[in-house]
């Protein structure tokens, strides 16, 4: 049981709550409290047979993650978590209960969660999602939570025309795209959606488009899974994805031109661009020039409650 001393500090009375309650329900628990990222993966690189159990909030389970995947050890054992502290809302939209109870008990009783892990060509990870806004600074995401309704995608239905177009011409899943169409691992995408995102500006009358409440700054070069989607001559505002089953990553680019974003889906995204920053799981990452995220399918494993 790894406690973080920030829960400890924030909330004494939670961290006692889950160790009787943890102690009461195993028969073994060896309690650590580690006072920094080494000690954390000292600890946990010591662990033996034990299952590891993180006492704290997001950065705690991300501390954690990032340690036994450093040691290639992610996949060895299931995590568990019980969030105490201020920031929970990834441990959240990852499915752990956000009271100390549940979320203790559905370690001694849950069931384990296989995810899969985004990580970069700098050995970085991301859990939740990324983001990169038109100012560059990464702002916290809004538009994704990790069980998105698919009845709320802007391409749904541009989506299922171009399968049951496949299905009648006979090129299907395996066959060639319909025409005005590409085909990602995750599907078909529409090549109008491609082209209008690599479109120059319009020129405006009265001045530049004010879209999202300022104008757009942020000129970069996206590639999914080595197709272009927007080139460094067209400003986007902003561009968000995370990781979707099975094995792929959701890509949403917001162009101030475009009347709906361009959503597809990959196993590699590339964005490259001038000194960018970007917000991985709230954390502000940056500034870059290039960076890749790959999709590692079902790289870990998390313990939640059963259904």
């Amino acid at each position: 049981m790894v406690i973080d001393p920030a829960a400890r500090a924030v909330d004494g009375e939670s961290v006692r709550i889950a160790k009787d309650v943890l102690c009461a329900g195993a028969s073994s628990v060896k309690i650590a409290l580690p006072d920094s990222a080494e000690e954390v993966a000292r600890v946990l690189s010591h662990r033996g047979r034990r299952r590891p159990v993180v006492l704290g909030d997001d950065r705690s389970l991300l501390m954690a993650v990032r340690a036994l995947h450093h040691e290639r050890a992610l996949g060895d054992a299931p995590l568990a978590l019980v969030p105490i502290g201020p920031r929970s809302s990834l441990a959240r939209a990852l499915g752990v209960p956000i009271q100390v109870l549940p979320a203790a008990r559905a370690v001694l009783d849950g069931t384990d969660r296989e995810l899969d892990l985004l990580v970069d060509d700098s050995g970085g990870i991301v859990l939740g999602n990324l983001r990169i806004d038109s100012d560059g600074h990464g702002h916290p995401a809004h538009w994704w939570s990790v069980h998105r309704d698919p009845d709320r995608d802007p391409n749904r239905d541009l989506n299922r025309g171009a399968e049951r177009n496949a299905d009648r011409d006979g090129s299907g899943e395996r066959g060639e795209a319909p025409k005005g169409w590409w085909r990602s691992p995750g599907g078909w995408t529409a090549r109008s959606l491609v082209r209008t995102l690599n479109m120059p500006a319009p020129s405006h009358a009265h001045g530049p488009r004010h879209g999202h409440g300022h104008a757009p700054r942020q000129r970069l070069r996206i590639e999914a899974d080595g197709v272009v989607l927007v080139d460094l001559d067209h400003p986007v505002h902003e561009v968000s994805f995370r990781t979707v089953d099975p094995g792929l990553i959701e890509v949403r680019v917001d162009h101030p031109d475009s009347p709906e974003p361009l959503c597809v889906r990959a196993a590699t995204v590339t964005v490259s661009g001038r000194d960018f920053r970007y917000r991985a799981d709230s954390a502000l990452a940056g500034p870059v020039r290039t960076r890749t995220w790959t999709v590692q399918p079902g790289a870990w494993r998390l313990t939640v409650p059963r259904t």
